[in-house]
């Protein structure tokens, strides 16, 4: 199964950041819940795996190898900082730290009721320690980290076997 990690690191990388920003999405406008704004955070590393993982699969698609290894590495350590980012936000909804600024209602001005009105304004105020949905007491933030180390440390196994296999 792992026997191609060219191919295999790549693809896996991207098809997972694929599916996680779509199933992000389908949560927010078919399911009706709105993200909160560590859960729009938690989107931008899986816009870069996609940037970086889409052109190392072309590229090993057609069978130049060269870089394919070092946007794998590139694309995994941006998984990981996604899930660094997801691990926060579950720290968050489990009440071990503070989130951020902008997970409050008067994050523009903030303590003035201009500042509020401003927020609520641009949309729906959603606290970022609210968990919308979960399975098995898991959150969607807490399934993303689990997903993301776990398909990031893969895509640096397969690059570092890309780089001991001889060219």
């Amino acid at each position: 199964m792992f026997a191609d990690a060219t191919r295999f690191g790549p693809f896996m990388l991207l098809a997972t950041s694929g599916g996680l920003l779509l199933g992000a999405l389908a949560f927010q406008y078919l399911g009706g819940l709105d993200p909160c704004a560590l859960c729009i955070y938690q989107r931008y590393p899986h816009g870069g795996v996609i940037a970086l993982a889409m052109p190392a699969a072309g590229l090993a698609l057609a069978g130049r190898r060269g870089l394919v290894p070092w946007l794998t590495i590139l694309a995994a350590l941006a998984m990981l900082a996604g899930a660094a980012v997801a691990a926060f936000h579950a720290g968050v909804e489990f009440g071990w730290w503070k989130g951020l600024e902008a997970c409050s209602v008067g994050s523009g001005t903030p303590g003035t009721l201009a500042g509020a009105f401003d927020k609520l304004n641009k949309g729906k105020v959603v606290s970022c320690s609210d968990v919308p949905w979960s399975l098995l007491g898991i959150s969607m933030a807490g399934y993303n980290f689990l997903i993301s180390v776990a398909v990031g440390l893969l895509g640096l196994w397969a690059a570092a076997r890309m780089l001991r296999r001889p060219a």
